[in-house]
């Protein structure tokens, strides 16, 4: 992206996580980081759960059923998260990419776009509601926070997972708002394949190039499981 200088941003693996396990390093991340701190991008899967955006209706929770429902502080409204999802968390310093948050969001949905059409898979982004669809069937869902000038929370591809959940829920919500995956367009199931596609189109994206880190960063190992 050649409005951006390159830089580079670390690439975490989490595995499969509780949500509030995350969600507490991210915060604890994004407060400590400073000025220099690393960009970085979290991937990981979550344990079944609905999140409520900051201001999120609790009406648009259907029939929670055994699922949890958590309040969390990001934008937006209540999506479901669970095993068969890639949920990527984008921890970036955006004055210092020089980036608003309409122009992250849009860089964000643009790399989905991309990444659907490496399957030839045509999505594409719908006025006033964040995230990227395919034939008016949403796959991909955001929600962001920034604090600081830095963002965390992130966004939501749905690869090769259970969609009933979202029967339970108005999505981002929209009332009858029909949600699909990849693998029922035709794309592959299997988030390990969709993953460096996807890291590579953010990276593109945002200008920035991407640096593998090993470990799990030190901040979630401090959170407890229970989280």
């Amino acid at each position: 992206m050649d409005a951006l200088a390159s830089a580079p941003w670390t690439i975490r693996e989490l595995g499969r996580q509780p949500f509030g396990r995350v969600w507490a390093a991210m915060e604890a991340y994004t407060d400590q980081r400073g000025d220099a701190g690393d960009d970085e991008l979290w991937l990981v899967e979550h344990d079944p759960i609905f999140t409520l955006g900051q201001a999120g209706k609790p009406e648009h929770v259907l029939a929670a059923g055994d699922i949890p429902v958590v309040r969390t502080n990001r934008g937006g409204q209540v999506t479901y998260h669970g095993p068969g999802q890639i949920v990527a968390y984008p921890l970036v310093d955006l004055r210092r990419r020089g980036l608003g948050v309409r122009e992250f969001v849009n860089r964000i949905e643009q790399a989905l776009i991309e990444t659907m059409a490496t399957w030839n898979l045509r999505a594409e982004r719908r006025e006033g509601a964040p995230g990227v669809y395919v034939g008016g069937e949403k796959v991909g869902a955001l929600g962001l926070r920034v604090r600081h000038g830095c963002s965390f929370h992130g966004l939501a591809f749905n690869i090769g997972m259970d969609l009933e959940p979202f029967h339970r829920i108005n999505p981002c919500g929209y009332a009858g708002l029909q949600v699909t995956s990849l693998l029922e367009l035709g794309g592959p199931g299997d988030p390990d394949q969709v993953k460096p596609v996807l890291v590579e189109a953010l990276s593109r994206q945002l200008g920035l190039h991407p640096r593998p880190a090993l470990e799990l960063p030190g901040l979630l190992d401090a959170v407890p499981l229970s989280a």
